[in-house]
């Protein structure tokens, strides 16, 4: 049982089953039936919610046990969402396949983070949006959630860095903020918080 696996395991939903509100906002710029996909979406509860507004979703999550949680979820609200399993280590989505990608506190280590973002673009249509909300490495002065190592915390220039070559052929700058505040997401995020925002559109 992976580390995630034992963070999804009790019954109870780490990070609650609402959507997360910055997605809530971001989520009326996408055209109806809009195909979204979700990478670390664990127990599913922005999934959920996107099908729940006639969006076609797809929720990829190293967690096994995340994903069974996501469907039964899903079942409750009578929706129904896709799920893979697999590793954004060396998982390859399809290209061009997607009017959004979605990332909601997932944290990479330094070393991957560059890669894994230039592949979840690539999964863009031309016009598709790329949505991040994260941890900035201000975070460490707080309790509300997140990675305790820095290198694995967000700021907007990090972001930047990373995406440099996409954003000079690839992507559009729609939407960046870095601030405080206050979460309410389950056990797993609760209080004040320093977030970084980041929406971008694929050329």
């Amino acid at each position: 049982m992976n580390f995630w696996d034992q963070q999804f395991a009790a019954a109870e939903f780490k990070y609650g089953t609402e959507v997360n509100q910055f997605l809530r906002q971001q989520a009326v710029q996408l055209p109806a039936g809009a195909r979204v996909l979700l990478p670390g979406d664990g127990e599913g509860r922005n999934s959920v919610w996107l099908a729940e507004q006639g969006f076609q979703v797809t929720a990829m999550d190293g967690s096994q046990v995340g994903l069974d949680k996501a469907q039964r979820l899903a079942q409750q609200k009578g929706v129904e969402i896709e799920v893979v399993h697999a590793d954004l280590v060396d998982w390859v989505p399809a290209p061009s396949s997607v009017d959004a990608v979605v990332l909601t506190f997932v944290h990479l280590p330094e070393t991957l983070r560059a890669s894994v973002r230039h592949r979840l673009v690539a999964a863009l249509w031309p016009g598709g949006l790329f949505i991040l909300e994260a941890f900035h490495p201000r975070q460490l002065s707080f309790s509300s959630g997140g990675p305790k190592v820095e290198s694995m915390l967000y700021s907007l220039h990090t972001l930047r860095a990373d995406l440099h070559a996409a954003l000079e052929i690839d992507l559009s700058e729609v939407l960046t903020w870095e601030g405080a505040d206050q979460l309410s997401e389950g056990p797993g995020h609760q209080g004040p918080a320093y977030l970084t925002r980041f929406v971008a559109q694929r050329r």
